[in-house]
């Protein structure tokens, strides 16, 4: 299987030169690596292609690498159902370039890249309908980033006495806790509450 697998890839390579960078295969899948410029090019090629015919679109999605240059792999999977074969391919990109979308290829992407969009601020040009779709309207921020904060920057409530859902930026109630970092598995050095009555008496 991966004999035949980085055959493909070796093939896809040499088809769309520079299109594709690079191609590896791990866990019975070929990953590639496509300049962002050229995704229509090769999300075409990989549809139609009669040695590839990868026609059914699965996933896409974005990972965040915050300590790249370029912080956003954009990642979509695609399978050929007559081949039985699985490809992935991936694109690096920032938080101002966008990607061009692939729906115009498998309509199928739509809601992914509006996902990837609404969670991690990643921008897809030529996208029909780029507005977010899992967070509410006037949410800010990205909430996939590794940097967005986990207590978010607005809290959302129904007030009573206007009688609608206000957004107030969030007041933490109390302190975070601080914690000691001890093993639980070789004990602290001081009696947590409760444990007094597990002791037994001298």
């Amino acid at each position: 299987m991966d004999e035949t697998l980085k055959e493909l890839g070796e093939t896809i390579v040499a088809a769309l030169g520079g299109a594709v960078s690079a191609y590896k295969v791990a866990f019975g899948q070929l990953t590639l690596d496509a300049r962002a410029d050229d995704l229509i090019k090769v999300m075409t090629f990989l549809r139609d292609d009669p040695r590839c015919q990868f026609v059914s679109f699965i996933d896409g999605c974005a990972v965040d690498w915050p300590a790249r240059e370029k912080r956003f792999d954009v990642v979509y999977h695609l399978l050929s159902p007559k081949l039985n074969r699985r490809v992935r391919v991936k694109v690096e990109t920032d938080e101002a370039t966008p990607v061009p979308s692939v729906v115009p290829v498998y309509s199928g992407a739509d809601w992914f890249e509006r996902e990837a969009y609404d969670l991690y601020g990643v921008l897809f040009v030529g996208h029909p309908d780029m507005r977010r779709i899992l967070t509410d309207y006037g949410f800010e921020g990205y909430p996939l980033r590794k940097d967005f904060p986990l207590t978010g920057f607005v809290e959302v409530r129904w007030d009573d006495e206007v009688k609608r859902v206000v957004y107030n930026p969030v007041r933490l109630s109390q302190e975070f806790r601080n914690f000691d970092f001890l093993s639980p598995w070789e004990g602290t050095d001081y009696a947590l509450p409760g444990d007094e009555k597990a002791k037994r008496s001298e």
